[in-house]
């Protein structure tokens, strides 16, 4: 597959300089996804362990090089509670990736402007701890599929930790929604979200939802409708279909399988929510 690629390099002083002087880098291994994007899986000995998160955490930095040329970096940190050695990965998504993107799109309203240096940190949710173990172990039939699933990994690592900075916020006129304000109960909406991300197999009801971020039902599906555009039941099932689809065609599985993996309760269930969403049998779709 894509072992060619791996090598043991010299650590970049830059990266020190990313990690803080509490950062010792102990050794380095480079993997190119593409043209525009690498990671580096580097282990690394924190001097300080007090300053070690019991969870996972991200930071992203932006440099901009001149008009319209930036330069992304990622990294995301997974915690150790039981050694001062942690393995970091860190993503630079080089300045050409952005070229794919009108200038209009980069200028929009995000957690930050990337015609300035910025540097953000954020809290790791728990799919982009599963796309980090999906990075070093790649399911993959042949290297060109590999790379376009690395790619499409690095990606969503990247538009998660956007996603999951904490957003610039203005207040809902609709009284009920005027709570956001507060930034703990946004990342419970947040939260939420990648429960849901986690569990589309098994879709928790609002009531579980709930008692699992610690939020009033009322609010947190007012939140959810706010912050996502979508109702807490048109998310999960938008996430099922899509992931159906993906079954369907390309895993070549049987709608009875499908229907089993993703946890409804028939056949005939499912067939009706999948034509109701797509306008075509689940079968239709079968590869």
């Amino acid at each position: 597959m894509l072992e060619t690629k791996r090598v043991i390099k010299p650590t970049p002083t830059t990266l020190e300089s990313l990690l803080g002087d509490d950062a010792k880098i102990m050794s380095s291994e480079s993997l190119l996804i593409n043209k525009f994007i690498q990671v580096d899986f580097i282990k690394t000995c924190f001097c300080n362990t007090e300053n070690i998160s019991e969870e996972s955490s991200g930071r992203l930095w932006i440099y901009p090089i001149a008009d319209n040329t930036y330069h992304v970096h990622l990294i995301i940190i997974p915690p150790d509670q039981d050694s001062c050695e942690s393995e970091v990965y860190w993503f630079q998504f080089r300045p050409e990736f952005f070229d794919m993107f009108e200038s209009s799109v980069l200028a929009s309203n995000i957690p930050f402007r990337f015609d300035k240096s910025n540097e953000q940190q954020f809290s790791v949710c728990g799919p982009s701890k599963l796309l980090l173990e999906q990075l070093k172990n790649p399911q993959a039939i042949n290297e060109l599929t590999e790379a376009f699933h690395l790619t499409e990994i690095a990606i969503q690592l990247l538009t998660k930790a956007i996603e999951n900075i904490a957003l610039p916020f203005t207040v809902c006129a609709v009284p009920a929604c005027r709570f956001l304000a507060n930034q703990s109960e946004r990342e419970k909406v947040i939260e939420a979200r990648s429960i849901i991300d986690q569990t589309i197999d098994q879709p928790l009801t609002i009531k579980e939802l709930s008692r699992k971020v610690a939020m009033n039902e009322c609010y947190l599906k007012k939140g959810f409708k706010t912050l996502f555009g979508k109702t807490i039941n048109e998310y999960q099932q938008h996430l099922r279909i899509t992931k159906a689809k993906e079954l369907l065609q390309i895993k070549n599985q049987t709608v009875s399988e499908v229907a089993s993996q993703l946890g409804y309760s028939s056949i005939s269930h499912f067939s009706t929510a999948f034509k109701k969403a797509t306008g075509l049998k689940p079968c239709e779709l079968l590869g």
